[in-house]
């Protein structure tokens, strides 16, 4: 019974974690750029943007 509950889980997890976006290629892949993708995540919180749009341009730069 448990050794189905977790292989059900970790099945789950596999699932949700390939259909769900990364934080750094949802901007991408909408045509914005890093900036206007931090600015959409994050409108009030500017430390936060800049640390989005750091690791959105060090995604964007690991896939050229």
């Amino acid at each position: 019974m448990f050794k189905k509950l977790l292989l059900a889980t970790i099945a789950a997890g596999l699932v949700t974690a390939t259909t769900l976006p990364l934080p750094a290629q949802a901007g991408m892949m909408a045509g914005m750029t890093c900036k206007d993708a931090a600015k959409a995540q994050y409108p009030d919180d500017r430390k936060m943007r800049h640390e989005y749009k750091k690791a959105c341009k060090e995604a964007w730069k690991a896939t050229q």
